[in-house]
Order: C-alpha cells, then structure tokens, then sequence
C-alpha cells in the first residue's frame, strides 16, 4: 500500500473488494481495511507530476462510485458519522478532494456518482444542528467532526472551480447557504480574540489544531460559495433574503468595544494569531462584498433590509440594516492589527481595503433607501420627536454632527461618540440616502422644518465649498435637487433654501468650474437642476442667480459660471439642462409684477403703493432692470437659438426655448439679439440629442420625453434655429410630432420678432418662413379647434409682413 504512484491500481481494486465485503458482512475489520486504503490511495493522488497519470486512470475505474457507495453506507442512515467512523469518512473524502483537483474529467464522474450531492447532505445535517444567530461563541464540536466538515467543504470546493456542471447543481440544492451557515457557526470572526466554545480544551496543541480547523472552514467555505457564485447566468443568486443575519455577524467583531488583550486566546503577535486576523478580514471582505451586490442587484434583498428596520422577525431578530448601519458609524480597525506580525505596508493595504468594505456597504444603505417601495417602510410618522423615523433621524444627525464637528463643536457626550471630522463617506451616505427618500413633498418639508431644519446645514462651506471633496458634493447637491423639486406652491420648502442662500452657495462652492468637468458632470447637472427649480418659483432666487453677490463681486455670477459650462461642455443633458436654466431666468423676470406683495413679510410703511413702500418698489425695479440687463446680450439670445436649434426630437424643449425667445423679443435691445442668434450657424461639432433610450436616464423628473416613430424620418441637421423654426412650422419629415402649441408659439415668436427688427436679416427670416406659411395656410382651410387657431395665427405673420 505504500509503494510509488504507479502501484494505485491495486489500491482501487483493493477498495473495491473492501466494498463487495461490506455489503455482505457489515463488520469492524473492513472498515479499518477501508480507511487505511483510503489513506494509502490519498496519499498517493497528492502527487501530480509522478510517471504515470494515476488522476486520468483511476477517474476512469469504478473508484468515483465505490467513494461514494462506502460514505453512503459509513454514516449508517444518519445525518452525519458517528464517532466510530469519522476516521474512514474523514479519509475517503481525502480520495475525492485528490482525485478531482484540476481535474474536470473527474468531477464530471463524481458528479455522475452523485458524491457532490451526499456531501451537501452531510454538512445540511450538521447545519440543522445549529442553533439559531447571532453566534457569540463558536459551535462546540469536536476535532474528528471539524476534519470531517472541513474535508467535504475541500471535495466541493475542487469539484466546483473551474467546472459548471457541478457549480449549477450545488447552487440548485442552496449550497451556499449550508456552507454560509457552518462557516458562521463555527468560526465566528474574531471569536479567536475573545471567545471559547463549550467544554473546549484550550491548554497546548489541541487548541492550535482545533482553531486552526476553524479558521481552514472558514476559509475554504468562502472560496467555495466565490465560486459557485462566478457562474455564466448573471441572473443566478445563490443567496435569498435569509443569508442578511449570516452575513452581517461579521461586521460586529469590527466595532468597538473591544475585549481586553490579556483575554485573547493566542497571543497576537505571533504568527499563528495572523492567521486568524487574515482569515476574519477576508470573512469580512467577503461578507461586504456580498451584501453590496446583493442589494445593488436584488429587490427582494433590498425590501427585506428596510423591512427589518422595523419588524426584527424579519431576520429572526438580528437587526441588519443597524448592523451596517453601525459598522460604517462606529467600524474601526481592530487593534489587534498593530501586531508585529504586519509591517507597515500589510496595515497600510488592510486599512484601504477596510475603508473600501465601508463604501461597499455604503451603497448598499444607498440603494436600500433608493428602493420606491422602500419610501414607505423607511420613512416612519409615527414619532413626531424623530420625523421620518430612526432612520431618517440617524441619516439627519450623521449630517448635522460632520457640519458641527468640522466647524470646530465638540463631539458628543456618549462614551462611544465617534469623531464625525475627516467622515466624509458618513456625510456622503447619508446624503444620498435621505436623497432618496426626498423624492415626496411632505419628506422634503419635514427635512426643512424642526427640529431638522437642514436648509443652512447643507449649504454649509464644509459641505459645499471649492475645497469639498466631489464625492460629498455629489451627495448633498442630489439631495438639494430633490428638496428643490417641490411644486412651486410649496411655500415653506422653497423659502428655507432661499433663506439658506442656496443658489450663491452653489455658484461659490466651484462645482461649474472648468477644472470640475472631468470628474463631476453627474455633479454639475444636479447643481443645474438645484437652481433650475428655484429660479422657476422665486424671483428672488433669479437675481440671487445673474445679479454678481455684493460680498464676493469679483466670482462670476451663477449663470455666467453655467453658461461657460453649456458652451464648453461636451455633455448634452448639461448643454440642455443648463439652457433650460436661462429659460427659467427669463420666464422670471418677465412674469414679475412689481407690485405684488413678497412672500417675505415687508415692514410696514407710511409711504406706500397698493402693498409695497417706494424705496422697497425702486429697489425692486433696480434688480429687475439690472437683471435683464445682464441676459440681454448675445450669449444669452445664441444659448436659447442654440437649445431650439439642437432639441429636434423634443417638442418640450423646443417649445422653452421659443417662448423664452419670445420673450426676449419684447425688449427693444432683444429683437435685434434674438433675430441675429436664430440666424447665427450652429456650430457643427455640436452634439445632437441622444436618443430615447439614452435619453430615459435624464437629469430630472421633468425632462423631456421624446415622441418618435419608428416609420418617420431622421430629423435633418438643421444650419441654424431658423431651419428648425421652419421644420416645426412644418411638422412633417421630423422624427417628433410637434403640438399645435408649440407651433402656435413659433408663430408668436415671428410676429414679435417684427416688433424690434427690420432690414435684411428680417427679410431672411420671411424669405424662409413665407412660403412654409402660405401653404400650410392653405391646406388647413376649413381647420377646427387649436388647427383653427394656428391658422389665424399664422395669417396674423402674414398680415404683419405685407
């Protein structure tokens, strides 16, 4: 039996016989004969490189099957071995792990001898032996049964690398699961530094061996369940909603407090305690991998999380959305890892990948809070002390702290208060998260209102400033723009973030600037879509937006910083929403009546008209004149022509920008800025519109949807916004059915364009649009309804043109 790789044969028909002998005569004897054959055969399948290929010969005998028939009849009809024959089940498993090791030949016979199937029953039998989570100390078991775990988890691992056939079937008997289960119960993470199973003896070498098979477990566990989880079919999930309170135990030995040193079991400057410190931090990375892609990619993941806030049966009482939620508040690194047994580039590369665990689950918050259906669940009114809930008020105080402590207020008065400074990525995910469930405007309202009151909170210099990091930038000004999406009519909400000075704060926070573009265009469209908003409801926030600040009158204005990003960006949705920007400006200020009374209250007067004093209507018509002075020039007029002239597929767009021009049109100076704009080339390196799909990714709620069929044209390049102007006039041979509206609107623009111009640029404008008119005249003859007014309208042009 110990004689060179080529002398297997004999050792597999040996163990043959030994079968055909059990099945006649259950006696002691052939089960010693079994396991020291076993052994002998093991052995021998270790070595790989000898003269003769033992792996292929002996894959192609009866020795897959005979494995499998002598561990079937070794554990007696139970669950799992008895004491008496952990030894030869212990040692057949060590014939299969060998024998199908890089071997695909041979886990397709294991597979075939359904010896990959048995296992998982095995090790489930020792799972249902297991209490439920959390694990505060590791399962009580004993060495023989540790080696027999450890060695079915090896044939499964082996089986499954590289190989589908097997991988499909162990993840359709929920493999990962058992082996999640067995990893967690018997080697909890950290439970080397601080914890002892029942009646252990912990004196001398057994303690080595016995942890030493825990943390092997644990190891080969995870490499197992990586594998099964590398499949072909992306829409595979190996784990449901039941593996959270598994995955999120690990977490907890991350978090402070620590037990004492003088309590661990190992001494954790040696080497052998390195082991265990590597193996708890790749349990660690493993399990926040998992719950990251998880949530990102499962809904049912993402419902159970919120669900469990709130209702702990959910995860048989193991709160997982606090666990991650504690870890990325109160996670530290462990100070076990100031061990000699690391230098200080080991502890270096183990910080960063601990802090990459923290923004893993960080996105898992996000996308958590992220789910519609989460609104509801999160979202909690029933504490009128904590609006919107405890997770709400977590996110809020995550928020209020980072502000408070960067501007030098001292941490709170708990013992385990943790240092908000240098938490960036607290303020980003909470940010993102209350973001989220902003979308609603009694939500926004209550994030506003006290006790909150987050207004000043995020338009603080430590959360929107040149030197802010881009990440939390990106976090607190989604947040801005959901808040700033409440309807007009929502007084209190758009007054907070006036009061709060918003619009400056973003123009002085450098997000529009040329050095931001590279890494920030989500960024700077959430800005745009900040200010967009706010300057459609408040005319004050217009002249916060192109009146230069007082304090700071050298920093560009708001729209002069967003109108250098349109004409230097290559992005469309910033091209578009930035243009929309200056037509929310312009609709402002030409809808101002100047003595209406503010929504701020004004002091009372004795000198007043109707509801304003004099000095408060002279102030009035200063800002305004000075305003309108500001967008009457040609970069103005050519951003509005250009957002017309490029918005094709958009019969929104186009209809802004006709009506802002429109409008622009009424002033004496912007007739003839307006006229020249229209007919100025659009430069032809510019970008059209995307299509729909990409399209259905906008930068806000209420963008424009495209009306296109598959049967019509492609929409030609117009030279110029007086093409595109004709092209809607048209209405035909264009990839958008544009509405009677908008084309009632274009005609507007042409009479008003009469008003304030003459001469030959005029004239190009009606050589163009004549005969378009005429003829659409003629065939509408008859026309009812809104056709009926196009008609007058359009012969209103022509009347005016004669």
């Amino acid at each position: 039996m110990d004689g060179s790789p080529a002398d297997l044969g004999p050792l597999e028909q040996r163990l043959s016989a030994l079968l055909d002998n059990i099945r006649d005569a259950d006696t002691e004897q052939p089960w010693r004969d079994v396991e020291n054959v076993s052994q002998a055969l093991a052995n021998g399948l270790r070595i790989r490189d000898g003269p003769v290929d033992n792996h292929s010969i002996l894959g192609k005998t009866a020795l897959p099957w005979t494995v499998t028939s002598l561990f079937t009849l070794a554990l007696k009809g139970s669950p799992f071995p008895g004491e008496n024959f952990t030894s030869v089940v212990f040692e057949l498993l060590r014939v299969a792990a060998n024998l199908c090791m890089d071997h695909d030949e041979n886990r397709g016979r294991l597979l075939e001898a359904e010896l990959p199937q048995a296992l998982v029953s095995l090790l489930e039998g020792y799972a249902e032996s297991i209490p439920p989570p959390p694990y505060t100390k590791p399962l009580s078991i004993s060495v023989p049964h540790l080696k027999v775990i450890r060695t079915a988890i090896g044939v499964l691992l082996n089986a499954s690398i590289g190989y589908d056939a097997v991988k499909s079937r162990l993840n359709s008997l929920e493999a990962a699961m058992t082996l999640l289960k067995l990893s967690t119960a018997i080697y909890p993470p950290g439970s080397w530094y601080s914890g002892l199973s029942n009646n252990e003896d912990i004196d001398g070498a057994a303690s080595e061996e016995v942890w030493a098979l825990r943390s092997g477990i644990s190891n080969w566990a995870w490499r197992t369940i990586s594998e099964l989880k590398d499949v072909k079919d992306d829409s595979l999930r190996i784990f449901t909603p039941d593996a959270l309170p598994l995955l999120v135990l690990p977490l907890r030995a991350f978090c402070p407090p620590y037990p004492p040193k003088t309590g661990a079991l190992f001494d954790t400057d040696s080497s052998f305690a390195s082991s265990f410190i590597e193996t708890d931090f790749d349990v660690l990375e493993e399990s926040s991998t998992l719950i990251e892609s998880l949530s990102l990619d499962v809904e049912d993941i993402r419902l159970s999380l919120a669900r469990g806030l709130h209702f702990p049966a959910e995860h048989a009482g193991i709160p997982c959305l606090s666990s991650i939620l504690d870890f990325i508040e109160y996670g530290t690194y462990p100070p076990w890892w100031d061990t000699t047994a690391f230098d200080d580039a080991e502890r270096k590369r183990k910080k960063k990948a601990f802090d990459i665990c923290k923004a893993a689950l960080i996105k898992s918050v996000v996308e958590v809070a992220g789910e519609e259906s989460n609104e509801d669940v999160l979202w909690d009114d029933s504490e009128s002390e904590k609006p919107g809930g405890i997770f709400v008020y977590r996110m809020v105080n995550w928020l209020q702290r980072y502000v408070e402590e960067i501007g030098g207020a001292a941490p709170g008065p708990e013992p385990e208060a943790q240092s908000f400074v240098d938490r960036d990525d607290m303020a980003i995910c909470a940010s993102l998260a209350l973001g989220n469930l902003a979308r609603r405007e009694k939500n926004s309202a209550a994030l506003l209102a006290p006790p909150y009151s987050l207004a000043p909170v995020l338009t603080s210099a430590h959360l929107l400033s040149p030197s802010t990091d881009i990440k939390v930038k990106h976090g607190v000004l989604g947040l801005l723009k959901h808040l700033a999406q409440a309807p007009a009519q929502s007084y209190a909400i758009h007054a907070a973030l006036s009061k709060a000075d918003v619009i400056r704060r973003i123009a002085a926070s450098g997000v529009w600037d040329e050095k931001t573009d590279a890494m920030a265009d989500v960024v700077q469209l959430s800005a745009i879509g900040v200010v967009k908003h706010m300057c459609n409801v408040n005319v004050e926030n217009t002249y916060a937006l192109v009146i230069p600040s007082s304090r700071h009158p050298d920093l560009p204005t708001g729209l002069a910083q967003i109108l250098a990003l349109v004409k230097r960006s290559d992005s469309v949705p910033i091209k578009s929403e930035g243009s929309r920007v200056l037509v929310n400006v312009v609709k402002s200020l030409w809808s101002i009546n100047l003595l209406a009374k503010d929504n701020t209250d004004s002091p009372e007067s004795p000198v007043a008209i109707g509801n304003v004093n004099k000095e408060e209507l002279l102030e009035r018509h200063r800002k305004r004149n000075v305003a309108i002075r500001t967008i009457l020039t040609p970069e103005c007029a050519w951003t509005l022509a250009s957002l017309v002239g490029r918005s094709g597929k958009y019969p929104l767009l186009i209809n802004e920008g006709v009506v802002a021009l429109s409008l622009l049109s009424t002033n004496k100076e912007g007739g003839p800025l307006v006229l020249a704009a229209i007919l100025t080339p659009l430069s032809s390196d510019a970008p059209m519109l995307p299509d729909p799909v990409s399209a259905s990714t906008s930068s806000d709620l209420d963008s424009p949807v495209a009306t296109t069929h598959s049967d019509r044209p492609h929409l030609h390049i117009p030279r110029h916004a007086l093409d595109m102007l004709v092209f809607v006039l048209k209405n035909v041979d264009n990839p958008a059915n544009y509405p009677v509206e908008v084309r009632i609107n274009v005609c507007s623009l042409l009479l008003q364009l009469g008003k304030h111009t003459s001469g030959d640029e005029l004239n190009k404008v009606k050589l163009a649009a004549r005969p378009v008119l005429e003829s659409l005249i003629e065939s509408a003859a008859g026309a009812q309804g809104k056709e009926e007014i196009l008609e007058k309208t359009m012969k209103r042009v022509l009347d005016t043109w004669s």
